[in-house]
């Protein structure tokens, strides 16, 4: 049987590979949790220098597996490895790498706002439909994003739920270059292997230099996080997933005032 994480380290760089291709990457509690010890992992391993995310062929990662979110929304409650693995992420010291091709659904386009470097290829797909589930947008999206793209085009992506192709996630910032299929890996691995070559602790400096004081970011992780809880109690929360079960378009039309 497949892992749904795998870490592998080679040269210097730890691959954290989503590999769950039944439920197109869909992030269950204990996939958080493996993600969270291969950072944590690194941070206090001389060897890894470098920490990539890979998914698999049409799937970088489909979001949250709907269960655990049907899960988050009887209880009112985000996840606890959920958060732990958003604060990693914050708190990691060593450089990030996402390769990504085809979906790219919730988490799986916020995680990149955490990466230092991002490459995609011109069949992924960025989508964060919150909203659409009556929930915020988390991983500290609602700050970093308006940083990175502006307020319209963040408002476009997280309140709106508008996908962003390849082409478009190049021209606002959020993957640094867009590469064919073929040449992902290579193109991946070379810049991995570059920063792995560095020497670490001008790295580190630098890095921490370019990413400035973190916390107005975890600040924000946990101001979302409550907000979210919040949303999961809600009236529409519970129409959005009973629609979901049924198979029918949520009618919101009741919560307007």
């Amino acid at each position: 049987m497949s892992t749904p994480v795998e870490i592998t380290l080679a040269g210097g760089v730890q691959t954290i590979r989503l590999n769950r291709p039944d439920k197109k990457n869909a992030l269950t509690l204990p996939m958080y949790q493996a993600m969270t010890e291969a950072l944590t992992a690194a941070d206090a391993d001389p060897a890894i220098a470098v920490s990539v995310f890979e998914g698999l062929p049409g799937a970088f990662c489909a979001g949250n597996d709907i269960e655990d979110f049907l899960g988050f929304a009887r209880s009112g409650e985000l996840g606890a490895p959920i958060l732990a693995f958003l604060r990693a992420l914050v708190a990691a010291r060593k450089p990030l790498i996402a390769a990504v091709d085809g979906l790219a659904i919730g988490i799986g386009t916020t995680l990149l706002f955490h990466c230092d470097l991002a490459f995609a290829t011109p069949n992924a797909v960025f989508k964060t439909p919150f909203v659409d589930l009556a929930l915020v947008p988390e991983a500290a999206s609602s700050l970093l994003a308006p940083r990175l793209m502006g307020q319209a085009r963040a408002f476009e992506l997280l309140a709106l739920g508008a996908p962003f192709d390849a082409a478009k996630a190049e021209r606002v910032g959020l993957v640094n270059a867009v590469v064919a299929a073929d040449d992902l890996s290579i193109t991946v691995a070379r810049a991995a292997l570059a920063l792995a070559q560095k020497p670490p602790g001008a790295l580190a400096a630098a890095r921490a230099l370019i990413r400035g004081d973190t916390v107005d970011i975890l600040a924000r992780i946990d101001q979302e996080a409550a907000e979210f809880a919040a949303r999961l109690r809600s009236g529409e929360a519970r129409e959005a997933f009973t629609a979901f079960l049924e198979k029918r378009k949520p009618d919101f039309s009741r919560f307007r005032g």
